[in-house]
């Protein structure tokens, strides 16, 4: 009697309680993660070409979504690309020591129609802040389109905070991110 009763717990559990949201990869070819800082007095952009990541959702309840990505910090690559040895050097991202940018997006909060706010955590150079930020989410079929943007202080994670770079970069670092992602 037990072997039976485990089998139909384990065949009715899923019915019961929902199924599990499903995992999506990134597309990373129809992608972009970008930057930009003021810097000597005028706009610096950047992006990062190497980065990794998955996410779990569920495209009748997107606000349950959660994703993890990874990103190389050395594959920063700067406009104009003189600054590109600087940002990843040991006065800013320290990419020797710090190789990895991680950005685990733990809920997404409805505004209407596609628009969230996103709750996540990001961390750099050992040091994990929670972020907050608008984001478009929109799921057609098996594509699914996230847009969004984030300031952070470069200071919050130790970054450029000593020696003369330090007065002449700006604080405030704008990051933009246009992810597609499908199922599987």
């Amino acid at each position: 009697m037990r072997p039976l009763f485990a089998l139909l717990l384990a065949l009715l559990t899923p019915l019961l309680l929902g199924a599990a949201p499903a995992p999506w990869t990134f597309d990373r070819d129809g992608s972009r993660i970008e930057m930009s800082v003021r810097a000597f007095g005028g706009s610096h952009t950047g992006r990062f070409d190497d980065w990794r990541g998955t996410a779990v959702l569920d495209p009748t309840r997107p606000q349950d979504a959660r994703a993890s990505m990874t990103v190389q910090a050395g594959s920063l690559k700067m406009s104009p690309s003189v600054a590109t040895g600087r940002a990843i050097g040991p006065a800013f991202l320290d990419a020797a020591r710090y190789p990895t940018i991680r950005f685990e997006l733990k809920s997404l909060e409805p505004l209407g129609g596609d628009r969230y706010t996103a709750h996540a955590d990001l961390t750099m150079k050992g040091r994990t802040r929670a972020i907050d930020f608008p984001l478009d989410l929109r799921v057609t079929g098996t594509r699914a389109q996230l847009a969004g943007a984030f300031m952070i202080d470069r200071a919050d994670f130790g970054i450029g905070t000593s020696g003369p770079w330090n007065r002449l970069v700006g604080r405030q670092v704008t990051v933009r991110v246009a992810i597609q992602a499908r199922p599987g």
